[in-house]
């Protein structure tokens, strides 16, 4: 009896063990979820990516989606133990697909603040047992933030207009990561106001920021520096405050990259 105990202890023991186990293969469907996958020092897991996942293009992982579909198919074949997805770039019924593969899918929907990127952080470590790392990179990323905000010591906030797209001008607006830059900049939004980002040319003009950032767009960004440029009476053209912001870490909802980004504002309008 008591040997039949031990076996049954042995092999209970053994079960949670592997239940608990962090999962070896992952396919990541979204370039941030690859992005932090690399800070918190797991690439080794990743088997498949998204065709826009430039943090594994020199190691070659498998490529299973693109922006807007997945091969259900591929990621099957790559036996992964867990698949993280971003938005809503996966169906419901694909979702049901894999899971009946016995898959595990974790969705991270699109943050919404800085806040929600280091919560969406943390529960990326837990999920692939990372937790004590993810915990401290958060931290550091909130010390950098922190940082940069604390040298802004405006008398007015300065209006500011971030530019993300051309033909239609899109912008950023409120309720999104993006917007935290400027809140943090201790800037005021000119598109504060406006539940969609779609804006025209005039509407920038009318409301004459102080402040003008192009996120990259490859050569629009500079032929759109030009243009701006040849509104003389914008304030942010006169006093020379017209900024590109690079896409990779500007575009990218991780801790790290935030941080980094506001490091950079907070260097262009300092200086």
């Amino acid at each position: 009896m008591k040997r039949t105990s031990l076996l049954l202890l042995f092999f209970a023991t053994a079960i949670l063990t592997l239940i608990a186990a962090p999962p070896a293969r992952i396919v990541s469907l979204a370039p941030s979820l690859t992005q932090s996958l690399y800070f918190l020092e797991a690439q080794e897991k990743i088997v498949g990516r998204t065709s826009y996942c430039i943090e594994s293009e020199s190691e070659r992982r498998d490529i299973v989606a693109s922006a807007v579909t997945v091969n259900v198919e591929r990621v099957v074949a790559l036996r992964p133990d867990l698949v993280v997805v971003a938005g809503t770039l996966i169906s419901p019924e694909n979702i049901a697909t894999l899971r009946r593969f016995g898959i595990q899918v974790e969705i991270f929907d699109i943050p919404r603040s800085f806040d929600e990127i280091c919560e969406q952080f943390l529960r990326l470590g837990a999920l692939i047992g990372k937790e004590e790392k993810a915990k401290r990179i958060v931290d550091e990323s909130r010390r950098r933030v922190s940082a940069v905000s604390a040298q802004m010591n405006w008398q007015t906030a300065p209006s500011m207009f971030f530019q993300i797209g051309t033909n239609p001008i899109f912008t950023v607006v409120p309720n999104t990561f993006m917007n935290d830059y400027i809140t943090f900049l201790g800037g005021r939004n000119i598109a504060q106001r406006l539940r969609t980002g779609a804006i025209g040319r005039e509407f920038v003009v009318a409301q004459n920021p102080d402040y003008i950032f192009i996120v990259t767009m490859g050569m629009v960004s500079d032929e759109e520096k030009n243009v701006w440029r040849r509104h003389s009476r914008l304030r942010a053209v006169r006093n020379d405050r017209v900024f590109i912001i690079d896409a990779e870490i500007a575009c990218q909802p991780t801790p790290v990259t935030f941080a980094e980004t506001m490091e950079v504002l907070g260097e262009l309008v300092l200086r």
